[in-house]
């Protein structure tokens, strides 16, 4: 990692916030294994009370299959699923949240109802709390705050945030202290979650994808976490990449008052994107905010490769002066270069209803491994999609083709990368916000005109490439769909029309086009509606 993808070696001060205390452990699982297996009394003591919980639950879907009920019951069955993950504590409503971006591994009804499952657990003792603040950062917390609100304002699964004054400065921060103790608890957790999808992997022969890699790539996600040194690293990185949006907010990071456990970031006054009334009392347009949220998801999904992997509605605020404000650094993710080209790829297979190469497009994805023959599902994505784009872009819905498109990779042998879940998790969020306000509001016709922008303006040759295939089918050159990227791409911040035309346009007939893929494209038809006129 370098300088463009905004990572940056450790500074001083945040060596010294890690150093403050013992360092933050992380997820081994042959340690687990080697721990655990001295320890009987423990693991089954835990084990009853998980099996106590979902016991009952899991009866009950087999029986479900077993009578043909469980598309009928599933609904009833998924809310059944996010109470009981809630009552079992931090680890499980995190794999619950998980599961809620996995289309490959649960049908609709089941991600419908764990997207809607939230990090609200109960708070720990405010004493507790403060004796930790005290010993991870070395002083009396007299010495360091002005002011400490007396309960948390916020409270999730992993810690929970008061909002304080600093002593020296009279500065307003929010301070993030994390449940003491909390590892011990998620390291037995995963240990026997982890021995329960080593149970499904061997014996359930329908699934498509390791429950185990699942388990410890998840984990792993979860005990990084649990290091508010790297998440303050997070926020910083963060900043630099996707900060210079004069409407994006991101908290600065207060490092003398930062260790491993305990993280002090600046105090931002906001609304929340959820509660809809006060954002209309204060006269802010949610409609705005989202469109904000969607553009700087696509520069981090497919710009830099490096987002927010948490993006629900309690991590996004308002601001009085209507920008939005990211909070919450603690878990991010990647796009890998290849998938972000990928993605763009097979958005334009989509507009040209190339099926085939749409199928292909999940090698590059890393849905399916090479060795898989697609022919089977090109029919199952034609079927789905034939009817999807019936509608203008514009008028596409993100949720109805995400759906659509689970229930193909439920059927198929598909293994979703953990980033792409993560990607669709984040637009369905915004989506979701804009839609409680405007039910006609599309995702994907705001996502649309960065599309554009990138196809006419980027000279990558991975995209001129797909740009010049978005423009020629059939030997024909395609001018409403030139006019219809040069007019969404206007519609983008960064669009130059005369870096489009430039870069992308003239690169069509560029003849000393390096890749030769556009010279290779000799007798095509420019269509111009009425009539055709042969280019040589």
């Amino acid at each position: 990692m370098g300088v463009g993808d905004g990572a940056e070696p450790m500074t001083d001060a945040q060596r010294r916030a890690l150093a403050r205390t013992e360092a933050p452990q992380e997820y081994n699982p042959t340690r687990a294994n080697a721990k655990f297996a001295k320890r009987p009394a423990a693991v089954a003591a835990r084990a009853a009370q998980i099996a106590s919980s979902l016991g009952g639950f899991v009866l009950d879907v087999v029986v479900d299959v077993q009578t043909g009920q469980f598309e009928a019951n599933a609904k009833v069955r998924a809310d059944q699923l996010r109470k009981k993950l809630t009552e079992l504590g931090p680890a499980f409503v995190k794999v619950g949240q998980a599961l809620s971006t996995r289309p490959d591994l649960l049908p609709a009804q089941y991600l419908d109802e764990l997207t809607s499952l939230q990090d609200a657990l109960p708070t720990f003792n405010d004493a507790d709390a403060f004796e930790q603040v005290e010993r991870e950062l070395g002083r009396p917390l007299e010495e360091m705050f002005a002011m400490i609100t007396p309960r948390p304002i916020a409270a999730a699964s992993l810690g929970q945030v008061y909002r304080a004054t600093l002593l020296e400065s009279g500065d307003e921060v929010a301070l993030k202290v994390q449940r003491p103790n909390i590892p011990k608890g998620l390291e037995l957790d995963f240990y026997l979650i982890r021995a329960g999808a080593a149970f499904a992997d061997k014996y359930v022969d329908s699934l498509n994808t390791s429950i185990v890699d699942l388990v410890d790539e998840f984990a792993a996600r979860v005990f990084q976490e649990l290091n508010y040194v790297q998440e303050g690293r997070n926020a910083e990185r963060f900043a630099r990449l996707y900060g210079d949006r004069p409407d994006v907010v991101v908290p600065g990071i207060r490092w003398e008052y930062t260790s491993p456990r305990v993280i002090t970031m600046d105090w931002i006054e906001g609304t929340k994107l959820s509660d809809q009334e006060s954002l209309k009392a204060q006269g802010l347009d949610v409609l705005s905010l989202v469109d904000i949220g969607i553009q700087c998801s696509l520069r981090q999904l497919l710009e830099f490769g490096y987002f927010h992997a948490d993006p629900h509605p309690g991590n996004l605020l308002a601001t009085p002066e209507g920008k939005l404000a990211f909070l919450d650094f603690g878990m991010m993710s990647e796009t890998p270069e290849r998938a972000r080209y990928a993605i763009i790829e097979h958005v334009v297979h989509l507009v040209n209803r190339d099926y085939e190469a749409m199928a292909r497009d999940y090698y590059n994805l890393e849905f399916l491994d090479p060795s898989v023959d697609v022919t089977p599902i090109v029919p199952a994505l034609a079927a789905f999609f034939d009817d999807v784009l019936d509608a203008s872009v514009e008028e596409l819905n993100f949720k109805t083709i995400t759906d659509g498109l689970g229930g193909v990779l439920y059927e198929y042998p598909f293994n979703v990368p953990g980033y792409y879940a993560l990607i669709l998790r984040s637009l369905t969020v915004l989506e979701g916000l804009a839609l409680s306000t405007d039910p006609k509001f599309k995702v994907l016709g705001k996502a649309y005109p960065y599309m554009a922008r990138r196809l006419l303006t980027d000279p990558r040759p991975q995209l001129r490439d797909s740009f010049a295939e978005l423009l020629f089918q059939d030997k024909k050159f395609r001018w409403n769909r030139l006019e219809n990227l040069l007019r969404e791409g206007s519609k983008s911040d960064d669009y130059s029309a005369r870096d489009g035309d430039r870069e992308g346009v003239e690169g069509i007939f560029d003849p000393d086009d390096r890749g030769g893929k556009q010279r290779r494209r000799g007798g095509a038809v420019m269509t111009a509606g009425d009539g055709d006129k042969k280019i040589a």
